[in-house]
């Protein structure tokens, strides 16, 4: 499996990333995780649909709450034929407590726990943590991938703005 180093930082270390380093225009991989039911997902399960997918390294952590309230939010404003994913490491259990919690009903949260398949095959598992960085994939309708954001800092937010330019662009 390739790392990469030099493309992010936790709390100002740099830190390895491990899989592929996916590039604008390629096909998306395949993943399965799974959502709050533990029932499997796959990107069939949403075929057909632009996908925001949202990774982050866990939803009890202060920046990964901003950023999924912030694209729940603005989900609510989608067309219904974009669906928020946000992956994670967290449990599907507590997944789905943390979405009771803090009111989530647009983004779907699914869990990459059981075989990293989505941190490995996007590249963006952490080697030294392992958790998956904070980042943004908008896939279109035909699982291309059509715009990418590696936030640099782990701890900082995404740019919102372009991601959901970048999934209207697409409708």
């Amino acid at each position: 499996m390739s790392e990469k180093s030099g493309i992010i930082t936790f709390k100002g270390n740099p830190m390895t990333l491990v899989g592929p380093e996916l590039k604008v225009g390629d096909v998306a991989p395949d993943f399965a995780v799974v959502d709050n039911s533990l029932a499997p997902a796959t990107l069939a399960t949403y075929a057909g649909k632009v996908k925001i997918i949202s990774a982050v390294p866990s939803l009890d952590t202060p920046v990964c709450d901003t950023e999924t309230r912030r694209f729940n939010q603005e989900a609510a404003s989608l067309p219904g034929n974009i669906v928020v994913l946000t992956v994670s490491l967290d449990l599907p259990f507590a997944q789905k407590r943390w979405c009771g919690a803090a009111g989530i009903e647009k983004v779907v949260t699914l869990s990459d726990y059981r075989d990293r398949s989505f941190g490995l095959g996007y590249g963006v598992l952490i080697k030294e943590l392992l958790l998956l960085t904070r980042a943004v994939f908008v896939l279109d309708a035909d699982n291309i991938i059509r715009y990418i954001q590696i936030v640099p800092e782990v701890t900082a937010e995404p740019d919102y703005a372009a991601v959901i330019a970048a999934a209207k662009a697409l409708i």
